[in-house]
């Protein structure tokens, strides 16, 4: 099956800055230059680039056009992604399941480690992804309902809690931590995997303005999963 144009936009965009072609700062194709070569419509070419943008990779400037941007490690290792919206400009099949969902308030071990009050009221949420039919992360949530009242009622039907909280809450700070761990028995019958299996284990907080909004638990099987980065040293003459 032929991969779709704004995929193959992307790749291709990414696989030249990537290999060096194009540099930092280095203007890209304008948008109808990018038409004219896939053959196709403004829409698809603007999605890809959304990616890209979304990725750090480029940078958009109104009237002026897209830029390579200034790589940035921790940007581009430890950004908020969205698994579903990754997976589909992969050209994969996506899907989810909320599998198990209650408003809950924490205990005072839980909210020790979380760094929030004693008693704070959440919405505990467990989600599976699923990429092409295959279980690849299973989500364990807290979402602060001091933050996102919102999140009490909602259903997370149409967009998984991830994408819903990156749609709905604007975040300010982020803490990111990937490590590796052996799969629970939990993990291990939700990921379909062995008990013991490795994993990549990504633990992140996020707040607004000093309040935290979610704290987070994704576990990867870690045949299944990269985290990926660009950078490049820098200019020993700068």
């Amino acid at each position: 099956m032929s991969k779709p144009i704004h995929q193959r936009i992307f790749e291709d965009i990414e696989a030249r800055i990537m290999d060096g072609r194009w540099q930092p700062g280095q203007r890209i194709p304008y948008e109808y230059e990018l038409e004219e070569e896939y053959g196709c419509s403004r829409m698809t070419v603007n999605k890809a680039l959304s990616a890209l943008a979304g990725r750090g990779m480029i940078v958009r400037k109104r009237r002026a056009g897209s830029f390579v941007a200034q790589p940035q490690i921790d940007r581009t290792v430890m950004q908020i992604q969205d698994i579903g919206a990754a997976a589909e400009l992969a050209g994969h099949d996506y899907s989810y399941e909320i599998t198990s969902s209650r408003v809950d308030r924490l205990d005072a071990d839980e909210a020790a480690q979380v760094g929030v009050a004693d008693e704070a009221e959440v919405r505990r949420v467990t989600c599976l992804h699923f990429v092409d039919g295959e279980p690849h992360a299973l989500e364990k949530r807290l979402i602060m309902l001091d933050a996102v009242p919102a999140a009490r009622s909602e259903t997370f039907a149409t967009k998984s809690p991830g994408s819903w909280l990156l749609e709905q809450v604007p975040w300010s700070a982020a803490k990111h931590v990937i490590k590796a761990v052996p799969a629970d028995a939990a993990s291990a019958r939700a990921l379909q995997m062995q008990k013991g299996a490795p994993c990549l284990l990504l633990t992140r907080q996020t707040w607004q303005g000093g309040r935290m909004v979610t704290s987070v638990e994704i576990t990867h099987p870690g045949d299944r999963y990269q985290f990926t980065g660009y950078f490049q040293p820098n200019d020993p003459t700068s």
